[in-house]
């Protein structure tokens, strides 16, 4: 059989099916994405060494600002009154930008990033240079993209606009298109032979960078969008990702050419990807890129623009798999934050903050696909509290579950000065209390507690916060802790321990000890014996494990029927988390033992124990 580490889960059905039929209408739209400006002329020569790295300078922090998608997206009353997709216009975007000058840019919101269509008429006809690149759609922008970036900067902003990856089908030409600055080259050269195709949505044939005709390609569309003055790029389709897999959807040579492109520029420009990235490329993506879409787009296309369950839950789920991969110049990506105005998002107040909690613990960029120009007092309220802001810009780690994941969560992260950022989630259709207990975090006693939303000082609180939650609503908090809590380790792999069934020892190089026991499946066990209790009581004990899949296990002491515990997903197998559970242990030595049931449970690295109840 098998090793745990090489075994991951099968998805689940509900998931996929719901993300299929969102994939087929998004494929059916941006099948005509594909829009084009009008020439830019002749942009600056490129430098003729590239710089090492296009994300010098840009992303030191998580990017923050307002997107056309949201809106474009909809079917809300009046969004696109010239059928779908036509909310994208010059002026629809210059009103954006003023509204995102006077509301939102003293808290922080800097980026008016214009998404797929601006080189499409309404009927998706797409324009373009006799270079092959795309040009502004007349009807759409008639002043074209750089007086558009221009308006944007006037205000103190910076520019964002949006490719698919590929050379779009439309734009061959019959392989007689001439390659800007890059004499012999034509469209025909910079493609395969057999015209493969590749992005999410199979529009563009895949350009073959073993021609460094394509290179140049590429080169001539980062001039031309550093000409007009854009600050931001979205790279769409980008795969291994986006529902697709295999050689032709192997975009990675791609993202390094756009890398290289934009340095030669001289101009610095976040490269952002999208969506719903192969985290087995996490490494690239970073290396290559200023952030990455983790996950399918949270817009409904439905007459609101989002709703709860399609899909702004799914990133409770989603979102702990990606938690090491961020970090300055590169960001995990949750995509759009509708929440400023609740009868257009199409959610509760409750789901709203929760919304905007999660992308913030998780330090995803804050960009609104909101129209600005009538949020509602909560929903203002929401975008600019400048404490909740300040989790997402802050130099601390991205949280993660603390606790086993259900309906009821517990999410935090260990700041910089000793504190602890601690968020609640009641993800229920009803209401529920959600407890944390500071034993979850590794300290214990009297903590000082602050609410970030309501900015108030809580007082102190012994050993833990409960909160009555409603449906889909949360809390967050900055938690001080005055003592830290005593534990004793135990590892997985100690020779006192009971492996049964399957389980084995396996290396772990990021693993205490350096091992870990792995092949925990289809009944097999892992019992640590004589783990010592001070006296009889129940104690919170925190798992290390290794799972490169969300998997699951029951954890029981002493022989009883024990408690589900979910484990999310560390990222892969090399990386090594913690989550609590609450035990019963009598006083003295006791045993402790993860059964994986009749299915898969994660590699298990060690247990910490309190020394103290």
């Amino acid at each position: 059989m098998p090793s745990s580490s090489s075994s991951p889960l099968p998805p689940t059905s509900a998931g996929p099916a719901r993300r299929a039929a969102r994939t087929l209408l998004v494929l059916a739209v941006t099948a005509g994405l594909a829009a084009a400006v009008p020439a830019a002329g002749s942009a600056a020569s490129a430098p003729t060494t590239p710089q090492p790295s296009a994300t010098t300078g840009v992303a030191a922090k998580p990017y923050m600002g307002w997107s056309s998608w949201s809106m474009q997206s909809s079917k809300y009353p009046g969004l696109n009154p010239d059928g779908d997709y036509s909310y994208l216009t010059e002026a629809n975007v210059l009103k954006q930008t003023d509204a995102l000058a006077a509301k939102l840019k003293d808290y922080g919101y800097t980026y008016v990033n214009i998404d797929a269509g601006w080189w499409r008429k309404n009927d998706w006809t797409p324009e373009y240079d006799q270079y092959g690149r795309q040009a502004a759609d007349p009807l759409r922008f008639p002043h074209g993209m750089k007086a558009v970036a221009d308006h944007i900067h006037a205000k103190g902003l910076k520019a964002g606009i949006y490719l698919p990856v590929g050379l779009e089908k439309e734009a061959y030409g019959g392989g007689s298109v001439p390659i800007w600055n890059a004499p012999g080259c034509t469209t025909a050269d910079i493609v395969y032979p057999d015209l493969r195709t590749t992005n999410g949505w199979d529009s563009s044939y895949k350009l073959d960078f073993d021609n460094p005709c394509a290179q140049k390609y590429i080169d001539s569309q980062a001039q031309l969008l550093a000409g007009w003055g854009y600050d931001f790029l979205k790279l769409d389709g980008v795969g291994p990702g986006s529902f697709k897999s295999g050689d032709n959807y192997d975009n990675v040579p791609d993202v390094a050419a756009w890398q290289r492109a934009i340095a030669a520029t001289g101009r610095p420009m976040h490269l952002e990807l999208s969506w719903s990235l192969d985290i087995g490329h996490a490494a690239d993506w970073k290396q290559y890129s200023n952030g990455w879409r983790i996950d399918t787009d949270v817009e409904c296309y439905c007459n609101t623009l989002v709703t709860w369950e399609n899909s702004v839950n799914d990133r409770w789920n989603d979102a702990p798999a990606w938690s090491d991969k961020a970090g300055p110049g590169g960001w995990n990506d949750l995509d759009s934050l509708d929440v400023g105005n609740g009868q257009m998002d199409g959610l509760s107040n409750a789901e709203r903050q929760s919304y905007m909690t999660l992308w913030a613990i998780n330090k995803s960029p804050l960009f609104t696909g909101d129209d600005l120009t009538s949020l509602d007092s909560y929903g203002l309220s929401l975008l600019t509290n400048q404490e909740v802001i300040g989790v997402d810009q802050s130099d601390s780690p991205v949280a993660r579950p603390v606790t086993s994941v259900g309906d009821q969560q517990v999410w935090g992260t260990r700041n910089s000065d000793g504190s602890y950022t601690v968020a609640l989630f009641n993800l229920s259709g009803a209401p529920a209390s959600v407890t944390a207990d500071w034993a979850d975090f590794g300290f214990t006693g009297n903590a000082a507690v602050r609410d970030l939303w309501n900015k108030q000082n809580l007082g102190s609180y012994r050993n833990g916060i409960t909160e009555a939650l409603p449906a889909h609503g949360s809390r967050l908090f900055t938690v001080k802790p005055r003592t830290a809590l005593a534990t004793t380790g135990y590892e997985a792999e100690s020779a006192a321990n009971t492996l049964s069934g399957n389980a084995s020892v396996a290396g772990c190089d990021a693993c205490s000890g350096g091992q870990k026991v792995g092949n925990l499946y289809l009944g097999g066990k892992l019992t640590f014996n004589g783990v010592q209790a001070p006296k009889d009581g129940i104690y919170t004990v925190q798992i290390s494990y290794v799972s490169g899949d969300p998997r699951s296990a029951t954890v029981s002491s002493n022989g009883g029927n024990g408690t589900g515990v979910n484990f999310p997903s560390t990222g892969d197998w090399n990386t090594v988390h913690a989550i609590s559970v609450q035990l019963a242990l009598k006083a003295g030595p006791n045993t402790i033992t993860v059964d994986s049931g009749n299915w898969y449970a994660p590699d298990i690295d060690k247990i910490a124990v309190p020394q103290t109840l």
